[in-house]
């Protein structure tokens, strides 16, 4: 099971964190996919917890940083600078696969949190 939290509504120029509580899973790879209305859902960034391997999508690099708390199973994403394209529904999922180029693709969800980047 995955439990996201942390969304909500926020001024560009700004920040949230999001947060996802894991359990039942052995693998340590986690994720923020997000998807806007309209279009498809994309990776916006992985880390597998285990050797620290990161992957971020060129529209969020310099501005969101992905961490994980093996110890409480929880991954975050730090999102700063955030801009209106930011916007759309998040959701953390546990990926097969991450590598530095591509995060790949989960098998389960979360149930999504709503980012809204707005003045």
């Amino acid at each position: 099971q995955l439990v996201e939290s942390g969304g909500g509504l926020v001024q560009p120029g700004g920040s949230l964190r999001l947060s996802c509580a894991a359990s039942g899973f052995t693998s340590y790879n986690r994720g923020w996919f997000r998807q806007a209305p309209g279009k498809e859902r994309e990776g916006v960034s992985c880390i597998n917890g285990g050797d620290g391997t990161t992957y971020y999508a060129d529209s969020v690099k310099g501005r969101f940083t992905i961490s994980v708390d093996n110890a409480n199973n929880t991954v975050y994403l730090q999102m700063n600078n955030l801009k209106p394209e930011d916007s759309g529904v998040y959701y953390c999922a546990a990926p097969v696969s991450v590598v530095p180029t591509l995060c790949g693709p989960a098998d389960y969800w979360g149930q999504g949190t709503q980012v809204t980047v707005s003045s």
